[in-house]
């Protein structure tokens, strides 16, 4: 979820005297031409690394599957140089449609919890979900379980400070991520720089993540005869999360206390972060974080890596699209060396201004052959990527600037036909319940829809 208009507007008053000193655009990704041949990719297991012939074996299983397309020699070595992160094998990764099916996975997982639960979240609403999560974070607390959440300060600005101090008196350790007071800063304050992640991690061994915010917003399905709608008449969001488990998630807990750490949150009280690892599964799957801090989203050029790579397809579907430079030519390119290049984008939005940025860049995508489709009868809020049914990412990056260059983002990339043909079965789904656009017909649209796509580009590098 963006933030609602009021708190960009607020935010973005304190942001307007540096914009006349931001004109030029930074190079986001290293040149991804020079794909020289590096190390082949390890796996890691639960007993550690795995040797380079056991690490073969798994990645000629999975590209054994992998019809009509060499995407795993083509990609894998150059993640790995561009990531660093381990690929984990020996993963269990579940597929979670929409708020009400994730957010009873996570009661439960909360619920069964013994020794400690890491949230990481960019919206916490004081309302029915809100309130339903700090029950249950409060519960556990009382229980002797040690809760640690971080929240960032932009996306819960409308949340009560009583909210969170309720948390704190009962000795959760509450960490509010960059805040705005930049008296209350305790590293460089950077005013832009947003914890846009969505993470929970329950004793270590059970992690989720995706686009899903603690919201009631969330509360309705999205999918139904007709339009589904919510209690209150607003229409539902539509969003995608992952449950985790196996090796992965210590990767993931790498990824929270880093971001404890690096905005120097008080010491965590000693927990078993790191349980040893078991192996759960059979998914091969590599956990990915974003921080402005780095010279480059690794998010962003590990999926530009992945449309490089493409041989077949490419199915995006996403909430917040205003493309930069480089991932409009990736697309147009794929398109036209004869990929099946399909977006999925919202018809409805809480964000008018990304929404416009992004349809000013339809005339010359459709042009290149990309077929763009837009989901009807929901607020999309999915950011899922499938390419070649093999590569697949589910995360919390929206295809936009500001997840590319000032946000910490997170995502999960799974490989394999597996899990492959449970997303794209999920991408047919929203494909069924989207309207395509047409070029012809999109060529005509009214000159009060060309201003606002004029208007929303001109402040797309700070949406």
């Amino acid at each position: 979820m963006t933030m609602p208009a009021w708190r960009w507007l607020q935010a973005l008053a304190l942001a307007l005297p540096c914009l006349a000193a931001c004109s030029g655009l930074p190079v986001i990704v290293p040149d991804l031409r020079q794909t020289a041949a590096g190390p082949p990719a390890r796996l890691e297991g639960a007993r550690g690394p795995l040797s380079s012939a056991q690490s073969k074996a798994i990645l000629d299983r999975l590209e054994s599957r992998a019809k009509n397309t060499n995407i795993f020699e083509r990609h894998l070595a150059l993640e790995e140089a561009i990531v660093g992160s381990p690929l984990t094998t020996g993963n269990q990764v579940v597929l979670l449609q929409d708020g009400p099916a994730t957010y009873q996975a996570m009661f439960a997982a909360i619920m069964a919890a013994k020794d400690h639960v890491n949230m990481e979240t960019y919206i916490l609403d004081d309302d029915e979900v809100g309130q339903r999560f700090a029950q249950a974070l409060l519960t556990k607390q009382q229980q002797g379980v040690q809760v640690n959440l971080i929240r960032d300060s932009v996306g819960t600005l409308g949340t009560p400070a009583a909210f969170f101090q309720r948390l704190t008196d009962s000795g959760i350790r509450v960490l509010e991520f960059n805040p705005i007071n930049p008296l209350l800063a305790r590293k460089g304050w950077e005013l832009n720089q947003r914890d846009h992640r969505k993470l929970l991690i329950v004793d270590g061994g059970t992690a989720f993540l995706g686009g899903i915010n603690i919201s009631s917003v969330y509360s309705g399905g999205s999918f139904g005869k007709g339009t589904r709608k919510r209690p209150d008449g607003s229409l539902a969001w539509r969003d995608t999360d992952l449950q985790l488990r196996g090796p992965v998630v210590a990767e993931l807990q790498k990824l929270f206390l880093a971001t404890w750490e690096s905005q120097k949150g008080a010491p965590l009280a000693a927990r078993h972060y790191f349980p040893p690892p078991q192996t759960v599964g059979r998914q091969v799957v590599r956990a990915i974080g974003s921080s402005p801090d780095e010279p480059f989203s690794q998010i962003y050029a590990t999926l530009l890596s992945a449309i490089a790579s493409a041989e077949t397809s490419i199915y995006l579907t996403n909430a917040y699209f205003a493309p930069d430079p480089q991932l409009l030519a990736a697309l147009q390119g794929a398109a036209r060396r004869g990929v099946d290049v399909k977006l999925i984008l919202p018809s409805r939005t809480d964000s008018w201004l990304v929404f416009h940025a992004g349809r000013g860049y339809y005339t010359q995508l459709l042009q290149a052959g990309v077929k763009i489709y837009e989901r009807r009868g929901a607020i999309l809020h999915s950011k899922t990527a499938l390419v070649d049914g093999v590569w697949a990412t589910v995360g919390s990056t929206n295809l936009d600037w500001r997840s590319f260059l000032h946000n910490h983002e997170l995502n999960a990339v799974v490989l394999g036909a597996e899990f492959g043909a449970e997303l794209q079965a999920m991408f047919e789904r929203d494909l069924a319940a989207s309207d395509a656009i047409d070029l012809q017909q999109w060529r005509q649209r009214t000159l009060d829809l060309r201003m606002k796509e004029w208007f929303a580009r001109v402040w797309e590098y700070w949406l």
